[in-house]
């Protein structure tokens, strides 16, 4: 005992010990052995350099499905590590289920908050949905601001809500595209602050190409970009309270669900992913121009996954973070493409009578984990709720 005493009072050591851990949850639990403990774990340079080594891994995924509620699809096999959180991923959307007439589709999910809008006879609703705390509720969003002003026409060009990391926190934005009366755009940015939209930007833009609303917009970096026209992207540079256009790469062009973007958080510039038959692109864009990262022939993986493409089309759904993976459709069944790893799997299976493209939303290992304050008191054992071990 007295030598395990002396290893374990070495502070590098400990730090090592930790690092292996693998898994959030393993290291919440062994944050709680002591304050000492506690101390190590919650440190912001050994949280880093755990990430580093120990990235958010994906859990699986949110799909709307028409008039039902959401459901979870796990990535499988996962860890018994993560069963508790897997069980509770599963669950959590049927503390909000609501009536058949009354459906509720996600619009977002990030870091385990789940974006959701519900549409009744009253109104439309926005709110946050916890995935692993759902008995705090949800939280209600104000309803999204109209300017006021005489040289705007009443149609909305574009709108969007998008969530932006703050440190460990999460606010909203929300961006408006209103047409002016002279031909021009005013772009409207308000943030969410204690329940109130306040306007953050306001801009200017000369005869924009048209935003598209249906493809996805990302905030990277500081800059919120927006496909549209055939082959642009408009740049809202919230810093510099500025905007610009730049052009997708030569010869590419915005078509059926053939092309992405993904949000960059290792590099400054967002990424776009681009599909063209069985061929599989990564560009990066990085302020100047764009740079090609990866190219992935996808047709060896689907043979080797007995999958014969007879005439359906290769589209894609959704994609992670910095291109990491990407989920990709064809004919009735999804499939999931880790880029790195470059492994390709089967995740979901249209059920008979379903007829309609439905959205996919990655869940992600939430992080950074959230620790109990700490206590003068190096050796003093930490007792806390064991639910809190998933709090987010």
């Amino acid at each position: 005992m007295a030598a395990i005493s002396k290893v374990l009072e070495d502070d590098d050591l400990l730090s090592e010990i930790l690092l292996r851990t693998v898994f959030t949850t393993t290291l919440l639990n062994s944050a709680l052995v002591c304050t000492r403990w506690l101390a190590h774990a919650s440190n912001r340079a050994f949280l880093r350099q755990f990430r580093e080594i120990h990235p958010p891994r994906l859990l699986g995924f949110y799909i709307n499905k028409g008039q039902s509620t959401p459901h979870f699809i796990p990535i499988l096999p996962q860890p018994r590590e993560l069963t508790a959180v897997i069980r509770r991923a599963t669950s959590s959307m049927g503390t909000y289920q609501r009536v058949p007439s009354v459906p509720t589709y996600i619009l977002g999910c990030q870091n385990g908050n789940i974006l959701i809008r519900q549409h009744d006879e009253i109104g439309t609703t926005f709110a946050v949905h916890q995935v692993v705390c759902p008995e705090r509720g949800m939280d209600i969003l104000p309803p999204f601001p109209r300017p006021q002003s005489p040289y705007l026409f009443d149609g909305t060009a574009y709108s969007r809500i998008m969530s932006k990391e703050e440190g460990d926190a999460l606010s909203y934005l929300y961006v408006l595209m209103h047409q002016t009366t002279n031909g021009k755009h005013r772009v409207y940015i308000y943030i969410l602050k204690h329940g109130i939209w306040r306007m953050n930007h306001s801009l200017i833009i000369q005869e924009p190409p048209r935003p598209w609303s249906v493809l996805k917009s990302v905030l990277s970096n500081n800059k919120i970009y927006v496909p549209a026209g055939w082959s642009n992207i408009i740049v809202l540079d919230m810093a510099a309270s500025s905007f610009s256009i730049i052009e997708l790469p030569e010869g590419m062009e915005y078509g059926e669900r053939n092309t992405i973007l993904s949000q960059a958080d290792d590099v400054v510039g967002v990424y776009l992913i681009h599909v063209k038959k069985f061929q599989l692109r990564i560009w990066l864009h990085d302020g100047y121009t764009w740079l090609l990262t990866d190219t992935i022939l996808l047709r060896e993986m689907f043979a080797d996954l007995s999958v014969s493409d007879g005439n359906a089309s290769l589209l894609i759904n959704q994609a992670g973070d910095n291109a990491e993976f990407v989920f990709l459709d064809m004919g009735r069944c999804t499939f999931l493409l880790d880029i790195e790893r470059r492994t390709m799997h089967k995740v979901y299976e249209k059920e008979d009578g379903d007829k309609f493209f439905y959205e996919i939303h990655p869940l992600m290992m939430i992080w950074p984990p959230v620790f109990p304050a700490l206590k003068d008191d190096p050796t003093r054992i930490v007792f806390w709720p064991s639910y809190n071990l998933l709090s987010c």
